[in-house]
């Protein structure tokens, strides 16, 4: 099947702009002092670090170290069709402009390393769509015996301490020698109600504190 050429109008104006670019980039680096072969070089440079980072923004559009230098290649070619085009004396040409004619190079090299080696955005797959809970269903056998339910586990009454307090020392002592003073003026033991009602201490301290001097 033959197929006819068509003209495209985006192609041929594609072809005329980046020719006129080419010779405006070649005339400016020519003017700054860049001969020969060298006054070739530019534009090839700035076209690269255009397309170099186009391709980038193609990937990452998010990237502004991609649109960083795109619009700094842009800009180098627009300004040497702006310089060339009868604002600027080409054979008077001002010192900054050939400063910056001559550190492009290395400024292309380092825009194009950059976008070469920076890491490219990872693609986050699409997560599972969770579906409607598939309802459990207890399947049991007709012969097997119905599960009898657990009884319910009531809590048990909470049992009184059995465990009598603890008596500070001091007391302990205090009270051995009001046991001590009454055995000595009356010549019989001190019990131990007698000793609670001495000392004006609750029951389980008065218990604990007979208990431990072995008072009936």
């Amino acid at each position: 099947m033959n197929r006819t050429i068509r003209p495209d109008a985006v192609l041929i104006q594609a072809v005329i702009a980046g020719a006129l670019s080419f010779a405006h980039l070649h005339d400016l680096a020519e003017a700054a002092g860049q001969t020969g072969w060298k006054a070739w070089a530019y534009p090839v440079s700035v076209d690269l670090l255009l397309v170099a980072a186009w391709r980038r923004l193609r990937t990452a559009r998010r990237d502004r170290s991609a649109w960083t230098w795109f619009v700094i290649a842009l800009f180098a070619s627009l300004g040497a069709n702006v310089a060339t085009a009868g604002l600027l004396d080409l054979d008077h040409v001002p010192d900054w402009l050939c400063i910056l004619v001559a550190g492009w190079p290395a400024l292309a090299f380092l825009g194009g390393t950059l976008l070469v080696h920076a890491p490219t955005e990872a693609v986050t797959p699409p997560q599972p769509v969770d579906g409607p809970a598939t309802p459990e269903v207890d399947m049991q056998r007709a012969d097997e015996p119905a599960a009898t339910p657990a009884p319910e586990l009531t809590a048990a009454p909470p049992q009184p301490p059995t465990s009598l307090p603890t008596v500070p020392v001091a007391l302990l002592d205090h009270a051995r020698k009001i046991a001590e003073a009454h055995r000595a003026t009356t010549g019989t033991p001190m019990g131990a109600d007698a000793l609670s009602a001495r000392l004006g201490l609750p029951g389980p301290m008065s218990e604990a504190i007979a208990a431990q001097l072995q008072l009936a």
